[in-house]
């Protein structure tokens, strides 16, 4: 069965996330502009690429990455490049688990 639109823009924007998170950490070029891209590209999975059915699977992993992101720094914090990883990925992640959870409460009042 082909994916809707929706989903190939949301796959495409996670991967895309991912990928540009792990290279910005790595090269240690995170200023503003980089962190507003990584935010958008978190919206757009949040919005395109999680499904209802997804929905606590996601917002569980999700929550597991922020946490051990958010306080995996702390730990982290003499390792530049992992500290700068870390994040770019809460960057994307931290959009992408509220506007899940919004659409999970909505649906949750919704029944």
């Amino acid at each position: 069965m082909a994916k809707k639109k929706g989903n190939l823009l949301g796959s495409w924007a996670f991967l895309i996330g991912v990928i540009l998170a792990v290279v910005l950490g790595i090269a240690g070029i995170m200023n503003a502009t980089w962190i507003y891209i990584l935010v958008v590209l978190g919206l757009i999975v949040g919005l395109l690429n999680v499904a209802d059915a997804e929905a606590r699977p996601f917002l569980l992993s999700g929550i597991a990455l922020l946490l051990a992101s958010a306080l995996g720094q702390e730990v982290t914090s003499r390792i530049r490049v992992l500290n700068s990883i870390l994040d770019a990925l809460l960057a994307i992640f931290v959009p992408a688990t509220i506007i899940v959870a919004i659409k999970n409460v909505f649906s949750l009042a919704k029944n």
